[in-house]
């Protein structure tokens, strides 16, 4: 099925529906996965859409779809799968797949890599940049042309946190749905446990923080289907799983809303320590508690790449999509 067949049945999906009156609704979401190069993203994507081939390096952006039906004869409901490829290096194409016309139903699926806790906060920090800043500017293009949707995206941020929350002034969601996944666990779990324990309660700080949902995942099925269910839920609105697993010697299954700062802690260092370091928010408190333990390599993705095509300054969508597919 390419994006032709696709965009073919969108039409005579939508003439269809004019014609006899009665409208059956087609659900129609997508998914950007993004984070470290290598970190798994698409072993996850293939496991997700049920498929059994090898994963290969992705180049760029790519896009796949899988379809569901509900019911049976029922109308089959359509998720589309974006991919960025090579880690934070080619931010500038997420403008391609997030736009004004499917915002409302876009999520983002941040894979981390546990086994590199020296590149999870950069890697981090610059994904959730770039991607909020590219979804802020079309919320406020949109609060111009059409403030029924901009409202209601900003209303559904708070969705996951009840009003009676107690962090319900103390954290800053993601302006769309966000589900963490802490991938290759199996590397993770060797390490030593009080590593372990300053990396879970990070990104369990950062994920309620954004108002995310959280999964530690590795190539281990029974792992697999629990980032399956977070990521089915966005997909096709499957429902949403109501079970936790906080307990930082086994993976970490925490859906939106459901952890708390009481819970959670304050950050694993002292007193003293935390009395010295100068933070503005509680984000930044919680990154110079991280990077002390984990000082951030001062990694490039582009090293390795001396091609002009591939220098940022001279980047242009369009072509360089063209050109990945090409090369690809």
């Amino acid at each position: 099925g390419t994006l032709w067949d696709l965009a073919i049945a969108e039409v005579e999906k939508r003439e269809n529906s004019d014609n006899d009156g009665k409208h059956v609704e087609v659900w129609d979401k997508s998914i950007l996965f993004m984070g470290n190069k290598n970190g798994g993203k698409t072993t996850i994507i293939l496991r997700c859409l049920e498929r059994e081939e090898i994963p290969k390096p992705t180049l760029a952006l790519e896009y796949t779809f899988g379809r569901r039906a509900r019911r049976h004869n029922a109308p089959k409901d359509v998720a589309h799968f974006w991919e960025l490829g090579g880690g934070t290096s080619l931010l500038e194409l997420i403008r391609i797949p997030i736009t004004s016309n499917n915002i409302r139903s876009f999520s983002v699926v941040l894979v981390l890599d546990l086994s590199k806790p020296n590149e999870l906060w950069t890697t981090m920090e610059k994904l959730m940049q770039v991607t909020r800043n590219h979804v802020n500017k079309i919320l406020t293009k949109l609060e111009k042309t059409n403030p029924e949707v901009a409202t209601e995206i900003k209303q559904r941020m708070w969705n996951n946190l009840q009003r009676d929350h107690p962090d319900y002034e103390l954290v800053d969601p993601f302006p769309i749905p966000l589900v963490i996944i802490g991938s290759k666990y199996d590397v993770f779990h060797e390490f030593d446990s009080e590593m372990r324990k300053i990396i879970s309660k990070t990104l369990r700080f950062v994920s309620h923080y954004y108002g995310a949902s959280l999964v530690f995942t590795s190539k281990s099925e029974a792992l697999l289907l629990k980032a399956r269910v977070l990521i089915n839920h966005l997909a096709f609105g499957y429902d949403k799983s109501k079970s936790i697993s906080v307990d930082h010697s086994k993976p970490l299954f925490i859906p939106a809303g459901l952890d708390s700062l009481r819970q959670i802690g304050p950050p694993p260092a002292s007193d003293s320590d935390i009395g010295k370091m100068r933070a503005n928010t509680p984000l930044e408190l919680w990154k110079k508690v991280f990077e002390k333990t984990f000082p951030p390599k001062s990694f490039c993705d582009l090293e390795d790449t001396k091609d002009p095509a591939q220098d940022l300054q001279y980047a242009e969508y369009e072509v360089d999509v063209v050109r990945a597919q090409k090369k690809q």
